[in-house]
């Protein structure tokens, strides 16, 4: 089973900016595709976006325009830059994996993610 790595989280400001990582092992990652959750206090984990084995992205209506979700598949990484964050972003955020490779739907559901890493929480003060 692959491990996932979340770093880059922390304290930010409304209107500021943080960019996560999410470094997996193995040698299979490009083909694989790759999502980020979050959960807030007292509420269930919600999908925030999504990026394919090909490529294509797919985002939560309230992080479009704002989030961009990328990886590099040399570096068996994936990313998510989020920038004007709101005080309604604070929550821990997890990076998944899809389980199947080149699995090309139902991305928003947490149920079909195999692997997650441990979370890291990103607070957006107003």
């Amino acid at each position: 089973q692959v491990q996932l790595v979340e770093s880059g989280g922390g304290l930010v400001q409304a209107g500021g900016s943080l960019r996560l990582s999410c470094a997996a092992s193995g040698r299979t990652f490009s083909m694989y595709t790759m999502g980020w959750f979050r959960q807030a206090p007292g509420k269930e984990r919600e999908f925030v976006a999504a990026i394919a084995w090909s490529g294509g992205t797919t985002y939560t209506d309230s992080v479009k325009g704002r989030f961009t979700i990328s990886r590099e598949n040399a570096k068996n990484t994936v990313y998510l830059q989020m920038n004007s964050l709101k005080p309604e972003d604070t929550a821990v955020y997890y990076c998944a994996r899809r389980g199947g490779v080149y699995s090309s739907n139902d991305y928003m559901n947490s149920g079909k993610y195999d692997s997650w890493g441990q979370g890291t929480q990103v607070t957006v003060s107003s």
